[in-house]
């Protein structure tokens, strides 16, 4: 490697000041890219493979049409507790049902007719609610009801707060594309008739 020699000093040669230009240069660019991996992954870490917040897209809650109408002018606490729609069906008419009251031992007992309209084309769904004594003889309604409804297709717990208070089963019903679902709360025995794809969910809307 030579060097020039100027006024008694050394200086360095062309191809010296050429090596450190690139020492130079590399280190920047080395500083350069440093700085871009920390803003990209470190912070604010606009390159982090991070997932896509999923749009959580909730249906309206169905509502009726119609209003409800035909309750009775006197009026149980029992019978005030059936609710006046469920869903898109509103209650159109309660009467007493002796049935359950006479062959059951039920305290009082009601059917209740719900519908999304008042057209033939309407979808219904027939409530039977009653009352017992106690767990014990509601329960054994339930049972009998149950076992007359035929093989279920589903069944399960109903639970308040956490704690199991009762059960419920699902059936098919005695027409096509019907089903029923008989279930117990406490003292309370209820069964819903109606379309198939439309019964289970207003047995789940149902507060009792």
């Amino acid at each position: 490697m030579s060097q020039a020699r100027t006024g008694g000093k050394v200086r360095p040669s062309p191809e010296v000041f050429r090596r450190r230009r690139i020492v130079v240069a590399s280190a920047a660019a080395a500083l350069v890219l440093l700085v871009v991996l920390l803003t990209a992954f470190v912070w604010p870490g606009f390159a982090r493979d991070e997932p896509e917040p999923q749009a959580t897209v909730t249906a309206p809650v169905p509502t009726p049409t119609i209003a409800p109408s035909g309750r009775p002018e006197s009026q149980t606490a029992f019978v005030k507790a059936q609710p006046d729609s469920v869903l898109a069906l509103a209650l159109r008419a309660v009467t007493e049902d002796k049935t359950w009251e006479k062959d059951a031992d039920a305290v009082e007992a009601w059917e209740l007719a719900y519908a999304d309209g008042d057209g033939d084309d309407a979808a219904t769904v027939q409530v039977h609610a009653g009352q017992w004594e106690d767990d014990d003889t509601a329960t054994s309604a339930y049972d009998a009801l149950v076992k007359a409804a035929g093989d279920p297709t589903g069944k399960g717990d109903v639970t308040v707060d956490g704690a199991k208070v009762g059960a419920y089963v699902v059936t098919p019903g005695t027409t096509a594309d019907t089903a029923v679902v008989t279930w117990r709360n406490g003292t309370a025995v209820l069964q819903a008739t109606g379309p198939a794809d439309l019964v289970e969910d207003f047995y789940s809307a149902y507060p009792l």
